[in-house]
């Protein structure tokens, strides 16, 4: 019980986030008690209210403290003294809530509010109360009353903005949007919000008239007037849109807002030489900013590939581009995607990823794509000098630890594979991707175990399936070695099961669970499972042969047990002497 009513309690604080409509201001339980006190209880003796008060305030003393239960308790005898009692009501939603459900939460919470109007905690908590559980309407009726109480309250209104528009009640939408401009000014964002529910309603009239009330109260700020023609123009007015962007121009020839909207013009009046001509000039112009020439260039990319995907045009501007100097690297970004969307060689979208490292060498997305580039050509040098690179910059990143340690273990280098490992464990938290922190534990699971620190390994496995309970990787390996020591074989089993279960063709997880059962002589069922482990083995592995050798003579079979170790022999294995002696004395025999 105590567990449970503690995530309530801390809930409390973040109900209004979770409705998803808005944002408050988060009380914390002591806050909000606090608040719900004011209420004092009425039309009880005077014995009676000091009652109260010593249950109620030791209620919620205990609940600061984090006594739940006892805390619940109070409040309860606190309400027995004083039914009257709003805050006591309050407080036991949250616990009523665990108990018997949101919706009698909501009925104590409804009653709190019921026996004090005037207290915006309870109006808070029912409002959002009844967004949870999908009541719109209610919700409305509770955030007008708060807005009432406290009209200074602008998230209360842009909460209402919201609800009001989920009725499609257009025109409470705008009363709210008009009380939201009456305390807090005209903005552009509320022009913009007035003209998306005048274009719902279908008054483009009254649409354009609030921009355009908006762009004559800043007549010194061209973006009025681009925004106007541009409506102009999308509502098939272009005459009326080219005079407005010719007298921005006036005002100021090198406005690119406008520029980019004359592109725009000119192709809807059919003028494509004319919006080549001006898009081209704006992407090479020293003078327009990257965000703008980024996006010029997501819309070239995509007329391109609307007309057929032809890339000469589309690379010969990036390259144009990308010979200016670069504040940013968002252009060089955007061309090694297209390179890598366009399927370019491998070698072209390397270079351009490294276009992109010059001019931001701290940009680790670009590395770690970089990084599995290089990683595909096995160049294992080079990963270790670009991931060494990346924790220069990003020495929290784990990922560059991860592709350190890989290509370490690539060169036959456990020392330092194990020390890069190690290191990027060091940066795990709560935020850390769990499939990766498993991967980390499971390769140094690995790397100990074949260093002869089997303790160590076995307990970087047991982290490893901490994090991820299903690495197959893991699981196979922990049950094999552990099955090698003849020891745990029963937890070998269940582990080795489980990949089998996941992956049913896959010859190494079959063999390991043949073997286990091998190890715990269950024969019998140790050769089905081995049979198909070299049914589906392709790569003829020497030790799935000679384990199904074992594993045949075990169950009386000696002429296919020794066709086995023969074809083991072959393959060139380790161990060929014990292979030798099995088939010299056509027997089993213990390594």
């Amino acid at each position: 019980m105590k567990g449970v009513f503690q995530h309530i309690i801390i809930s409390l604080s973040t109900a209004a986030i979770l409705a998803g409509c808005g944002t408050q201001k988060a009380s914390s339980p002591q806050s909000t008690a606090a608040e719900a006190a004011v209420d004092a209880p009425s039309v009880i003796s005077h014995n009676d209210s000091l009652r109260f008060k010593m249950y109620y305030y030791e209620g919620i003393r205990q609940q600061i403290s984090g006594n739940l239960d006892a805390a619940y308790d109070l409040f309860r005898h606190s309400l027995d003294i004083n039914p009257g009692a709003a805050e006591a009501y309050f407080m036991l939603s949250s616990y009523e809530g665990v108990l018997q459900g949101d919706s009698v939460a909501l009925e104590y919470i409804k009653k709190a509010s019921e026996l004090s109007p005037g207290n915006n905690a309870y109006l808070d908590r029912l409002a959002t109360g009844y967004i949870m559980i999908g009541d719109i309407d209610e919700a409305v009726k509770a955030y007008e009353k708060l807005a009432h109480n406290s009209p200074e309250r602008a998230d209360v209104l842009n909460i209402l903005v919201q609800l009001y528009g989920r009725q499609k009640n257009y025109d409470m939408m705008l009363d709210v949007l008009q009380r939201m401009e009456t305390l807090e000014g005209g903005s552009e964002d509320l022009t913009l919000a007035k003209m998306r529910v005048y274009s719902m309603q279908g008054k483009k009239e009254e649409e354009f008239n609030a921009l355009k009330a908006m762009s004559d109260k800043h007549p010194n700020d061209l973006n009025y007037r681009v925004m106007t023609g541009n409506w102009l123009l999308q509502n098939g007015k272009p005459d009326e849109a080219y005079a407005e962007y010719m007298e921005v121009l006036k005002a100021d020839p090198e406005n690119i807002p406008v520029k980019m909207s004359m592109i725009d013009y000119y192709r809807t009046s059919g003028q494509k030489l004319r919006a080549d001509s001006l898009q081209e000039a704006l992407l090479v112009s020293t003078k327009t900013p990257a965000e703008n020439k980024v996006s010029l260039l997501r819309q070239v990319v995509a007329d391109s590939e609307s007309s057929g995907g032809d890339s000469t045009e589309v690379l010969s501007i990036f390259k144009k581009i990308l010979r200016q100097p670069q504040e940013t690297s968002d252009i060089a970004e955007l061309y090694a995607a297209y390179l890598t969307l366009k399927q370019m060689p491998q070698d072209t979208i390397t270079k351009a990823l490294e276009g992109v490292l010059a001019i931001s060498p701290d940009n680790s997305a670009a590395r770690f794509q970089l990084l599995q580039t290089v990683w595909m050509e096995q160049d294992f040098d080079r990963v270790v000098e670009i991931a060494r690179q990346g924790l220069d910059y990003n020495p929290d990143e784990m990922a560059f630890y991860y592709f350190l340690g890989l290509a370490y273990v690539q060169k036959d280098d456990d020392d330092n594979a194990l020390d890069a490992l190690r290191r990027g464990v060091s940066q795990i938290d709560d935020q850390s991707n769990p499939d990766l922190v498993s991967d980390f534990y499971a390769i140094m699971g690995d790397i100990l175990h074949d260093k002869g620190y089997a303790d160590e390994a076995y307990a970087a496995y047991d982290s490893c399936l901490q994090w991820k309970d299903d690495n197959l990787g893991c699981l196979n390996n922990y049950a094999y070695y552990l099955s090698e020591e003849n020891k745990h074989l029963e937890k070998a089993a269940q582990m080795s099961y489980r990949t089998v279960q996941a992956e049913p063709d896959n010859s190494t997880f079959l063999d390991t669970y043949a073997w286990i059962l091998f190890k715990q002589k269950k024969y019998a069922d140790a050769l089905q499972y081995i049979d198909m482990a070299v049914e589906n083995d392709t790569t003829k592995s020497a030790v799935i042969i000679e384990h199904a050798g074992d594993i045949h003579a075990m169950n009386g079979d000696i002429d296919t047990a020794l066709k086995y170790w023969k074809e083991a022999l072959d393959a060139g294995p380790d161990n060929a002497k014990a292979i030798r002696r099995k088939i010299k004395e056509k027997k089993y025999v213990e390594e």
